[in-house]
């Protein structure tokens, strides 16, 4: 069974929000278009969307283990191997997303910063809108 990790979050390409309805054993995001209703399955959008994720991860991994770091407050070598280690099994911690899904709370939250998926019929992800914090030097 699969469930839609993304459920509030996403929205078709006018900006409408996409709902969500089972078919079968699996979610689907429900993007309605010139009056056809499109069922497109929910684990490949959210799977793109987790791919986007680790990619970002990936990328900025030197980044992102430095402020782990200093938010735990510690910088030896033990917490440092902790840290990359939770950023290598990454991939596997999101497969596990599919299973529990994300606290209504916790998309409920993401919504109100901003945070939406933007997707056509086809289920293809064509913009994430990501909440930001302004740089230091814009406040």
């Amino acid at each position: 069974m699969n469930k839609a990790i993304f459920q509030g979050l996403v929205f078709d390409a006018s900006g409408n929000p996409a709902t969500v309805a089972r078919v079968g054993e699996d979610d689907t995001y429900v993007v309605v278009e010139d009056g056809f209703r499109y069922h497109v399955d929910a684990r490949s959008v959210d799977r793109q969307v987790l791919d986007s994720f680790a990619g970002q991860v990936q990328s900025n991994r030197d980044l992102i283990g430095e402020g782990m770091m200093k938010m735990l407050g510690k910088d030896d070598l033990f917490t440092k191997v902790s840290v990359d280690r939770a950023l290598n099994r990454f991939g596997e911690q999101s497969e596990r997303l599919f299973e529990a899904g994300i606290p209504e709370q916790t998309r409920a939250y993401l919504g109100m910063l901003g945070f939406r998926i933007h997707i056509d019929r086809q289920g293809q992800v064509l913009q994430i809108e990501m909440p930001s914090q302004p740089a230091p030097d814009e406040e």
